[in-house]
C-alpha cells in the first residue's frame, strides 16, 4: 500500500489526502466477527414480556407440525403476531434460517441410512413389505407438473395410499403412513424407498423408528431395487397421463383416484393372476396370523426378560437368611 511506503517521509493525513483514501478505511480493522448489529437474543410480547427466541423457535415448530401445515416465514410471522408476539419477518426468517425451518430448503437429514441388501424385494403376505415413490403428472389446463405420491404393498400390489398435490414433503409422507398404520398397522413393516430428499428426512425416518416399521433405501442410481413401484408408475404413464389431457388440478386428482378404484378392484394383474383386492382379500389371514404369532413371540420374550432380571435381582440382593435359634449340647452329668 502507497500509505505505509512513504509513512516515515510524510505524516498520514497528508498521504490519505495525496491518494484519495478516507481515514475509516485506513485504520478500519476487522473483527473477524459476524458484521452489523449483534443479533437479538430475546423477543417482546404484546403484554411487555421479554420472551428467549427458543421459546419463539419452539412455537414455530408447533405451528409447523400441524397437519397440512406448509407455510413460509410470511405466513409464520402473522401466526406469531396472532400469538402476542412483536416481532417482524425478518427476524422470523433469521430464526426459521438457523433451524433449517424455511419452506423448499433442502432436508438435510443425519445418521446411516440402511440400505437395501438384496435387489428384489420378496413378500409372502400382504402388509409384509411396502413401497413407494413419486411420479410428475403434467397438468395442461395449469402447464405445470404436480406430483403423485403413491405407496403399494408387494405381495398383493394394492395401492394402500396415494397422493396428488403440487408439491410433496416430509409432512405429505409421514401423514400417509400415518393414514396406513390407523387403517392396516406398519409395526415390523419393511418399507422400501429410494433417496429423494422426502423420504431421507429425519422427521420421516423418526417417525417410522417410532412407529416400529423397517425403513430401507435403495442404492444410488438402481431403479430396479425398486420394480414394482417403477412397474406401476408404467402403468399410470400408460394408462393415465398419456391418454388424457387434465383441464386442472381437480380434474386431474379425479381421473387418478378412479384409476386407483379401478386398478385396485377391476384391473386383472398377471403377475398375481387376479386383481389386487382379491389378492388381499385371500391372504390377509396371513398377516394376522403372522402379527398373533409376532406379539405371542415377543411378549413371551418379555417375560422370560422380566424373569431372568428378577432372578439377577434376588441373587444379587438378597443374602441368606442366618438361623435366629441356638443350639446346646447335652452332657449326662453323673451324680
Amino acid at each position: 500500500m502507497i500509505v505505509s511506503q512513504y509513512i516515515q517521509q510524510a505524516p498520514t493525513r497528508m498521504l490519505l489526502s495525496w491518494s484519495n483514501l478516507p481515514s475509516s478505511v485506513y485504520y478500519y480493522k476487522a473483527s473477524g466477527g459476524k458484521p452489523g448489529i449483534k443479533a437479538s437474543s430475546h423477543t417482546w410480547k404484546q403484554d411487555g414480556d421479554w420472551v428467549d427466541n427458543q421459546v419463539v423457535i419452539e412455537q414455530i415448530k408447533d405451528i409447523l407440525s400441524q397437519e397440512f401445515c406448509c407455510y413460509g416465514y410470511e405466513n409464520i410471522s402473522i401466526e406469531l403476531r396472532k400469538l402476542d408476539y412483536c416481532i417482524n419477518k425478518k427476524k422470523v426468517y433469521r430464526l426459521m434460517d438457523e433451524q433449517n425451518l424455511l419452506l423448499g430448503k433442502v432436508i438435510s437429514t443425519s445418521g446411516k441410512r440402511k440400505f437395501v441388501q438384496h435387489r428384489k424385494i420378496e413378500a409372502s403376505y400382504p402388509m409384509e413389505c411396502l413401497c413407494l415413490d413419486i411420479k410428475y403428472v403434467y397438468v395442461h389446463g395449469e402447464k405445470k407438473n404436480f406430483y403423485l405420491l403413491t405407496i403399494i404393498d408387494v405381495f398383493t400390489r394394492k395401492i394402500v395410499d396415494q397422493v396428488l398435490q403440487k408439491s410433496i414433503k416430509q409432512i405429505d409422507v409421514i401423514n400417509a403412513f400415518r393414514r396406513i398404520n390407523n387403517d392396516y398397522g406398519i409395526k415390523g413393516v419393511t418399507i422400501r424407498n429410494d433417496n429423494g430428499s422426502q423420504f431421507i428426512a429425519n422427521s420421516v425416518k423418526q417417525y417410522l423408528r417410532t412407529a416400529e416399521a423397517n425403513q430401507e433405501f435403495t442404492h444410488i442410481a438402481t431403479p430396479e431395487e425398486n420394480s414394482y413401484i417403477e412397474a406401476f408408475h408404467s402403468i399410470v404413464q400408460r394408462e393415465v397421463i398419456e391418454r388424457y389431457e387434465f383441464t386442472g388440478f381437480y380434474d386431474a386428482k379425479q381421473t387418478l383416484l378412479a384409476h386407483k378404484i379401478w386398478y385396485n378392484s377391476r384391473r386383472f394383474h398377471k403377475a398375481i393372476k387376479m386383481t389386487p383386492n382379491e389378492k388381499w382379500e385371500q391372504n390377509i389371514y396371513l398377516t394376522n396370523q403372522k402379527r398373533i404369532e409376532r406379539n405371542s413371540s415377543e411378549n413371551l420374550g418379555k417375560i422370560t426378560s422380566d424373569l431372568n432380571q428378577d432372578y439377577q435381582y434376588l441373587s444379587q440382593n438378597l443374602n441368606e437368611k442366618k438361623s435366629n435359634y441356638y443350639t446346646t449340647v447335652s452332657t449326662n452329668v453323673s451324680k
